[in-house]
């Protein structure tokens, strides 16, 4: 693993008002924000000023954030996921594996329009890992 776990925020289309309200409360900078609708991932117009992924940052502090899809729904107290980025393809595979053995596949393992392979698994625990392999450009 390259790096500790990082929290994931999973947001019902209030993502940018979440960012803000961190922002207010910790300092720290918004950085990487990019909305459904400027990715290259279709998505329907009503989904265009959602944000897709966003970074906040106040030294040592680093949570990323997403809104959900128009047809999902997330529970407060339960809309987070850890994030792992990892070293390589059998490193995402292993994990892969092993969680989704007794977990539940949220989104299959596959290759990715940002440029790389991705995961998201619920484990029999209840905890969401999204895993993540950027591959080397």
């Amino acid at each position: 693993m390259k790096y500790q776990a990082t929290p994931y925020f999973t947001f019902n289309g209030d993502a940018r008002e979440a960012l803000e309200y961190y922002k207010d409360v910790f300092g720290g900078e918004i950085t990487g924000v990019q909305t459904f609708g400027e990715a290259d991932f279709e998505t329907p117009p009503e989904m265009d000023d959602r944000i897709m992924h966003a970074q906040f940052k106040k030294e040592e502090l680093f949570i990323m954030v997403s809104d959900s899809f128009l047809d999902q729904t997330v529970q407060q107290g339960s809309n987070i996921s850890l994030a792992l980025e990892l070293e390589n393809t059998e490193e995402i595979q292993t994990y892969y594996d092993r969680l989704k053995k007794d977990g539940t596949v949220l989104m299959e393992l596959q290759d990715t329009f940002w440029g790389a392979t991705f995961a998201k698994v619920k484990d029999n625990f209840g905890v969401i890992w999204d895993l993540n392999y950027t591959k080397e450009q």
